[in-house]
């Protein structure tokens, strides 16, 4: 509440900037924080000066030093619009976004949290394409596992984005079978409205066994900036299976 109290509710051109540090200062102490993105997020609700800082220059290098192939990859064509979105980008790499009661995948309530790291894989991405859109790039996510969800057993979520989405074929099948946005849930890195690839039937098998899923428990959206967002049931361990955790 402190700093919603002195929140700076300026343009960036106000007096009130002249004060601000110098954006290479701020880089630099950021630079020998890791890229931080609690730090990140925390320094950019100092004022809107800081927050167009955190949101052109800090969350682009928490992605690169995060993921640098995927971020070089997903730059590499001119046209996957990077730009101006490095905050939803970084959300989306550390950040499950679990579901609520009546939402968007599941009749359940799990709390959406921070995760801190998951694996992104474009050879995995390929399992969640139909044949016909296999030259599509799609980085997707390992499942984010909740364990013993009641009725519904063990839950999986997972997330990805695509590389120049809006040239690739899937979005095209999806307009050429005039595939229905979602009439009210949005993507919850975005909020843009999704696609539901269950019910455009674009859901392959072998998403199921990338997943080590249900066969009919999987089900993903994509939205119209291209990120995905899934979640599945996945098979129950087996009493002669070991099980084991690190710390």
């Amino acid at each position: 509440m402190l700093v919603k109290q002195f929140r700076c509710l300026h343009s960036s051109s106000c007096i009130c900037t002249n004060g601000h540090l110098n954006e290479t200062v701020i880089y630099l102490v950021f630079q020998q924080l890791n890229w931080n993105p609690r730090l990140i997020a925390a320094v950019s609700c100092v004022c809107k000066w800081f927050e167009d800082v955190a949101r052109r220059v800090l969350w682009k290098e928490f992605c690169r030093t995060r993921a640098p192939k995927m971020m070089l990859d997903l730059q590499s064509s001119g046209s996957h619009s990077v730009d101006g979105n490095w905050k939803v980008l970084g959300k989306l790499l550390i950040y499950c976004s679990g579901c609520y009661q009546g939402g968007l995948v599941k009749n359940m309530s799990i709390p959406g949290h921070f995760v801190y790291r998951t694996r992104f894989s474009r050879t995995s991405g390929k399992s969640f394409l139909l044949p016909q859109c296999r030259t599509d790039i799609l980085y997707v996510s390992d499942p984010c596992e909740h364990l013993d969800q009641g009725d519904e057993g063990d839950i999986g979520f997972f997330r990805g984005v695509f590389k120049s989405f809006a040239g690739s074929k899937v979005r095209k099948m999806l307009i050429d079978r005039n595939a229905e946005l979602h009439p009210k849930e949005v993507c919850p890195y975005c909020r843009a409205k999704m696609w539901n690839m269950l019910q455009a039937n674009m859901i392959p098998r072998s998403a199921r066994n990338r997943l080590g899923a249900y066969e009919d428990r999987v089900e993903y959206f994509v939205c119209l900036n291209g990120h995905l967002l899934g979640v599945c049931t996945l098979l129950p361990l087996t009493d002669s299976e070991d099980v084991s955790e690190v710390e």
